[in-house]
């Protein structure tokens, strides 16, 4: 099986400091054929105004990963964390009993870009925690989140993996999903296949499937989700 979910597809929300595109139903964006795949079930892409931001809100059960893509975001919770999470750099927040936050943009003159990504934890009211690294690119696919941790990644109170891929250009690389669900979430480039054109924003879920493909022009960036 295979599951296209083209970028020019996704939900829009706009407000005068926040822009979202939204790969899944999220908040009033619904659409009953994109509700998750598998645990994941949140990817939005969000681009904060200069010293705007998430005031301080609520979550429970479930892990949120916010990956930064460009400037930098002001975290503060209720854990008594109050971190900058600068670009490239992963955040891992269990909800679990509850949690408050609040997100901003750190700078008064930039933008903020950061990928917010929900996966479902395997158990229900866990303790609230934290967790920020700066993971260094060590091969094509490396891990930033897993659920030991392993090779200096976050971890994950779930049996699922985010790797980030990076192929350059003109050099292949083949997805396989066998008996678990895979999906691939593409950053930036593009990618191509007999069956599929990746572009920038682009997801492509896999199960019992195989792909090969292409990176194109300057290469492509992406995440892997390997889930249960």
């Amino acid at each position: 099986m295979f599951y296209f979910r083209p970028a020019s597809e996704r939900g829009i929300s706009r407000f005068s400091w926040l822009k979202t595109h939204h790969s899944f139903s999220f908040g009033h964006y619904y659409n009953p054929d994109h509700l998750g795949f598998s645990a994941l079930k949140v990817i939005n892409d969000d681009k904060v105004a200069p010293g705007a931001g998430f005031e301080q809100h609520g979550h429970r059960n479930m892990e949120i990963i916010s990956y930064i893509l460009e400037g930098a975001i002001e975290h503060k919770d209720t854990l008594g964390n109050h971190f900058v999470v600068p670009a490239g750099d992963v955040q891992r927040m269990t909800a679990g009993t509850g949690i408050m936050h609040s997100e901003f943009n750190h700078s008064t003159s930039e933008p903020l870009r950061f990928l917010q990504i929900w996966i479902t934890p395997n158990e229900q009211n866990l303790p609230p925690g934290y967790e920020q690294k700066s993971i260094d690119q060590t091969s094509p696919l490396t891990p930033i989140v897993t659920p030991s941790g392993r090779e200096g990644s976050l971890s994950i109170h779930q049996d699922a993996s985010i790797y980030r891929l990076q192929v350059e250009a003109d050099e292949y690389w083949h997805l396989a999903s066998k008996e678990r669900p895979t999906y691939l979430h593409v950053i930036d480039g593009s990618a191509g296949s007999s069956e599929y054109e990746l572009e920038k924003g682009d997801g492509l879920g896999l199960c019992n499937e195989s792909l090969m493909i292409k990176a194109k022009g300057q290469g492509l960036v992406a995440l892997w989700f390997d889930l249960n």
